[in-house]
C-alpha cells in the first residue's frame, strides 16, 4: 500500500490520504483509525476520526463521513452515505447477548443520517440485523437486533425499532415513532408521528394515534409510488369490508375476500398479512418465531 499525502495550497487543512490499494483508488483522512484487515472496495472515502473494524467490508462509491464508527461484522454495499456520530454494527442492546460472532447486512444507496444506531444480530434471533437497498434513516432513529428493513423505507427522526421488527417495503414511519419487538409494519404503510405500536400494521394503511388505530388507506402514499385509481379502488373497498363492517367477524371476511377468484394481488396480500397475525401472539406474527429461551428485551 502505497501512502501520498496531498498538500495543496488551503487544501492543508484536509490532510487527505489518497490510497491505492489492489488498484482502487480511496480516500480516507489521516485521523480516521482503519484496521488493516477491513474490506475497502474502490471509490470508498472516511472522514476524519471515523473508525472502521476489522470485520468491516465497505462496498464501491459509500462514504463514511467524520466520527462515524462501523463495528462487528458488517457488511455494507455501494454508494451507501453515513453521516457523522452513526455506530453500525455495535453489540447489540439485549441481556441474552454472550459475544456471538453475529453481523450487521446493509445493501445498496441508503442514507444515514446523524446519530443513527443500527445494531447486530444475536445468535436466538437469527444471527444477524438486515438492511435493504434505497432506505433513509433520519437523525438519532434506532434499528436493534436482528431487524429486517426492506427497499425504499423512511424513518423521520427519532424513530426507535425494537428488536426483532420487520418493516416491509415502501414504508413510512413519522418522528418518535416506538415500535414494540416483534411487531411487522406492512408494506406502504404510514405510521403518523409520536404514534406507539404494539401490533403488526397492515399493508397500505395509515396508522396513528394514543392508542394506536387503523385511520383510512394510505390513499396518497400509494399514487406516490405509482399505483392506479382501480388498484386504490379495491384496497379502499377491502378496507371497509375489513375495518368498517359490522356484519361479520373478521375471519369470515377475510375468508370470503380470499375465495373471491377476482380478488386484487393487493388485497390477497392485505388477506394474508391479517390471517398470519392470528398465527403469531398479541397481535404479532413475528412472536411465533421467538425462541423459547426468549425474555423480553
Amino acid at each position: 500500500m502505497i501512502r501520498k499525502e496531498l498538500l495543496r495550497g488551503n487544501e492543508k487543512r484536509a490532510k487527505v490520504l489518497e490510497i491505492y490499494k489492489k488498484g482502487n483508488r480511496l480516500k480516507i483522512h489521516r485521523s480516521a483509525i482503519v484496521h488493516p484487515d477491513a474490506v475497502l472496495s474502490k471509490e470508498v472515502e472516511i472522514g476524519p476520526y471515523s473508525i472502521i473494524g476489522k470485520d468491516v467490508t465497505l462496498g464501491e462509491g459509500t462514504v463514511i463521513r467524520n466520527n462515524v464508527t462501523v463495528a462487528g461484522i458488517t457488511v455494507i454495499g455501494k454508494n451507501n452515505i453515513v453521516h457523522p456520530n452513526a455506530i453500525l454494527g455495535a453489540e447489540p442492546q439485549d441481556l441474552k447477548y454472550r459475544g456471538e460472532r453475529t453481523s450487521l447486512i446493509m445493501g445498496d444507496n441508503n442514507v444515514v443520517r446523524e446519530g443513527v444506531t443500527i445494531n447486530k444480530g444475536t445468535a436466538g434471533g437469527g444471527e444477524k440485523t438486515v438492511i435493504g437497498n434505497n432506505n433513509f434513516f433520519m437523525a438519532y432513529s434506532h434499528i436493534a437486533h436482528d431487524c429486517i428493513i426492506e427497499d425504499n423505507v423512511l424513518l423521520a427522526n427519532g424513530v426507535l425499532l425494537g428488536g426483532h421488527v420487520a418493516v416491509e417495503r415502501c414504508a413510512k414511519l413519522m418522528g418518535l415513532v416506538g415500535i414494540q419487538p416483534f411487531v411487522t409494519i406492512g408494506r406502504y404503510a404510514y405510521v403518523g408521528g409520536h404514534t406507539r405500536i404494539v401490533q403488526d400494521v397492515p399493508p397500505y394503511m395509515i396508522i396513528e394515534g394514543h392508542p394506536a388505530k387503523i385511520r383510512q388507506v394510505n390513499v396518497i402514499g400509494l399514487e406516490r409510488e405509482g399505483f392506479s385509481k382501480g388498484q386504490i379502488n379495491e384496497i379502499k373497498k377491502a378496507f371497509r369490508k375489513i375495518f368498517r363492517s359490522g356484519k361479520l367477524n373478521r375471519r369470515n371476511i377475510l375468508e370470503a375476500l380470499e375465495d373471491n377468484k377476482d380478488v386484487s394481488p393487493e388485497v390477497m396480500y392485505l388477506v394474508t398479512f391479517l390471517k398470519n397475525i392470528d398465527k403469531g401472539k398479541f397481535g404479532r406474527y413475528r412472536e411465533a418465531f421467538r425462541y423459547p429461551a426468549a425474555m423480553a428485551t
